[in-house]
């Protein structure tokens, strides 16, 4: 069965794939990715996965050249996105919501958009990317910089030295802004 596609009604670009698991008695099987379900996606060279316990914050990230595609696949997560291009038509919208390893919902992000999540359960996300893996193109933006209005779930999160040490979006230099 092909999946639901809909772009984001607040972050330009942004893709959303529910796709149709087609059960048995054996279990089930899920298509998550076809490069053809999201326009202009390039080829996605590379898979990750990240394994968090409850309660870990990771983010808020971006990059300059590469996009993602994630699925949550076990668990549950709360995801934000910040779009923090300067030339989208949907600059500096935050949008958040939930996902979980049942649904298995694809999420295109494209460069330049700010992305994060916070385990509300112990989660599993597997992210595909179009580039391979540069330290220039890993960017970040301090998680709780209030011009990013995300209220996360959790008062306390654990955090990674890394993104506690993000900068505030005021304090990015120039050459590490999106376009």
């Amino acid at each position: 069965m092909d999946p639901k596609i809909r772009e984001s009604d607040v972050t330009k670009g942004v893709f959303f794939i529910e796709p149709e698991p087609i059960p048995d008695e054996r279990g089930r099987f899920t298509e998550i990715f076809r490069q053809e379900w999201v326009p202009g996606a390039g080829e996605m060279v590379q898979v990750n996965r990240s394994d968090s316990k409850a309660g870990v914050l990771r983010g808020m990230h971006y990059h300059l050249f590469q996009a993602d595609y994630w699925v949550v696949t076990h668990g549950k997560a709360f995801i934000a996105l910040f779009d923090f291009r300067a030339s989208s038509k949907t600059a500096e919208a935050t949008e958040t919501f939930e996902v979980d390893g049942d649904r298995q919902t694809g999420i295109y992000i494209p460069p330049g958009v700010a992305h994060g999540f916070c385990a509300i359960t112990d989660t599993t996300l597997l992210y595909m990317v179009d580039q391979y893996f540069d330290g220039t193109d890993e960017l970040g933006i301090y998680y709780a910089d209030e011009g990013l209005s995300i209220p996360w779930p959790s008062d306390a999160p654990t955090i990674s030295e890394r993104d506690q040490s993000c900068p505030l979006m005021v304090d990015i230099e120039e050459d590490n802004l999106p376009f």
